[in-house]
């Protein structure tokens, strides 16, 4: 998670000292700095006879969700397969996967062309998110599932135990419900946003044609966006106080 302390920011380290700088940042010692070095470098940057993440993305997004699975299914054993499913969908998504990487600073280390640096929005989000994927597996092929885990658990397991978690999707269910009331769209705006960079708060107002708007506060915008809209649902009775449909 995220600390107080100013982080050193690398410039495009490279085989040792890429897998010693990253390695310390979060608590993994890297035997196969290459390898490393491959997970975490973007087809712009690959070079004609090198390799890129794509493969490492593949194998890690199967890892995380073994990891996750198999966690919520130990922690949560009153939970029926609907439960854990929408908490496994909510946790191994590209948002939540990017976020994480953030929390990491996993985007100083990546290798990639100039072109990607300016990328915002969604492509920014799923970048992020491709490349957190690629270095769960490069921990995997090092270190084995037990040193997966460590890396995964510290950074999920919080956000499993968010009630949040449980539910559907909020946006979607909130989307859903406007155009089922008079074919309007929510319309989300942020309200404000205080705190430092490293550990901002976000508050977000959604507007639906003909209802009191619903607010929401989170670390990111998609995470406030997400409570505004389970806020809605919630006070206008689409939803019950676990977040379940009525």
């Amino acid at each position: 998670m995220s600390t107080d302390r100013p982080r050193p920011r690398p410039e495009r380290l490279t085989g040792e000292a890429l897998a010693a700088a990253l390695g310390a940042r979060i608590g993994h010692r890297f035997l196969d700095a290459a390898r490393l070095q491959r997970a975490l470098t973007h087809a712009s940057a690959r070079g004609e006879a090198g390799s890129d993440y794509e493969r490492f993305e593949f194998l890690g997004d199967r890892v995380l969700g073994l990891v996750i699975a198999e966690m919520l299914f130990q922690e949560y054993p009153q939970a029926d397969e609907g439960e854990l499913s929408r908490r496994l969908n909510a946790l191994v998504n590209a948002e939540t996967c990017a976020e994480i990487a953030e929390e990491i600073g996993l985007h100083e280390f990546v290798l990639a062309g100039r072109e990607l640096k300016a990328l915002t929005g969604r492509k920014r989000t799923n970048l992020r998110a491709d490349v957190m994927e690629a270095l769960i597996a490069a921990v995997f092929l090092d270190g084995g599932i037990d040193a997966a885990r460590s890396l995964i658990l510290p950074h999920w397991r919080p956000r499993a135990a968010l009630v949040t978690a449980a539910r559907r999707d909020a946006k979607t269910g909130l989307q859903e419900w406007a155009h089922q009331q008079n074919g309007s769209a929510p319309v989300y705006k942020i309200e404000s946003r205080k705190g430092p960079d490293h550990d901002p708060e976000f508050t977000i107002v959604v507007r639906v044609d003909g209802f009191e708007p619903g607010h929401g506060t989170g670390r990111s915008k998609r995470e406030a966006e997400q409570a505004a809209a389970a806020a809605m649902l919630m006070r206008e009775g689409v939803w019950d106080g676990n977040g379940e449909e009525r």
